[in-house]
């Protein structure tokens, strides 16, 4: 089944393709046959209640600097095609949350992955307080005697961005520490909405496990452990990944989430876990799937495009 692919992300010529998650999509499409069109979310439109886009045909290969031939731009109808992967990175900011309300105009018939409303609706470091008991005590706020008291009871605590992204400005706050009043006015003043505080998990030295979830079923992780002196195990932030089992509590999590992560239609997803604790759901533009091969792990691109073929048939046939 061939289908037409349109690939809504930050311009392909940017990306390095050794890490990136849609690069490794794109080459099991091609591999596939289907028709690729690549576009920027910029270039989206809305009128008359057409959802078009400004594509370009597209042509991938697996080497570094060379790895996307692209068309000439043309304004398309994107009812026309069959699956848009919606996949550029965050910040979750105004500009994604249009973006989904854009694609979520499209008809049936046009797969989006993951489902724009849901992806609207699941804000990665909200969507997971829908499971408290899986995750660590976790504060959403911008009250500072509020962060003080919920301080008093967990001791050492983690301040980050609620729609931060890529372990940017993420801190640890001591029981006792001088630098919390300047950190919660440099937060006051650096972003608008509330915060995430969470008791601070002491055994992240051992690891973040970045398990993947397609179509609600854990197919892969990794565990990714940061660097000397830093508590962000994030790869661009230089954590270092390892091939990783699931543990039997970690089975649990996957099992209590993934009905809900089917229902809401997001195939791919990527959760991260600290030693047993569920701390985000990344739903917008989750990644893993080529740090996951390299370390002698499953190609998940093969699982994710199994799973968008089945759902397109099944719109298909209906």
């Amino acid at each position: 089944m061939a289908l037409t692919v349109a690939v809504q992300m930050d311009s392909i010529r940017a990306i390095r393709i050794a890490g990136d998650t849609t690069f490794a999509l794109l080459l099991e499409a091609q591999v596939r046959g289907h028709r690729l069109l690549h576009y920027t979310p910029d270039r989206l439109s809305l009128q008359g209640g057409r959802v078009t886009a400004r594509v370009e045909t597209l042509t991938v290969q697996d080497v570094e600097g060379a790895h996307a031939i692209l068309g000439v731009p043309e304004r398309m109808d994107l009812s026309e095609v069959d699956v848009v992967l919606m996949r550029q990175d965050p910040p979750f900011d105004m500009a994604y949350i249009t973006a989904t309300h854009m694609l979520e105009r499209l008809p049936a018939s046009t797969l989006v992955v993951n489902n724009p409303a849901e992806v609207r609706n699941a804000p990665e470091k909200l969507f997971v307080l829908d499971f408290p008991a899986l995750m660590p005590p976790t504060l959403i706020t911008r009250d500072k005697a509020e962060i003080e008291a919920f301080r008093a009871e967990h001791g050492a605590i983690v301040m980050k961005p609620l729609h931060g992204h890529g372990g940017a400005a993420v801190f640890r706050v001591l029981p006792e520490d001088a630098n919390f009043g300047s950190m919660f006015d440099l937060f006051s003043v650096t972003f608008r909405e509330q915060w995430v505080v969470q008791r601070f998990l002491p055994r992240i030295t051992e690891g973040d496990k970045r398990i993947i979830l397609v179509d609600g079923e854990p197919l892969g992780a990794i565990n990714r452990v940061p660097a000397l002196n830093d508590i962000r195990s994030n790869m661009v932030r230089g954590g270092a990944a390892a091939a990783s089992d699931l543990t039997p509590r970690e089975l649990e999590i996957c099992a209590a989430i993934g009905p809900e992560l089917r229902r809401r239609g997001l195939i791919l997803v990527g959760i991260d876990v600290i030693d047993g604790n569920l701390t985000e759901i990344n739903v917008t533009s989750p990644t893993g799937i080529r740090a996951i091969k390299r370390l002698g792990g499953p190609d998940l691109a093969v699982s994710v495009w199994d799973a968008i073929e089945a759902r397109v048939s099944t719109v298909l046939s209906a």
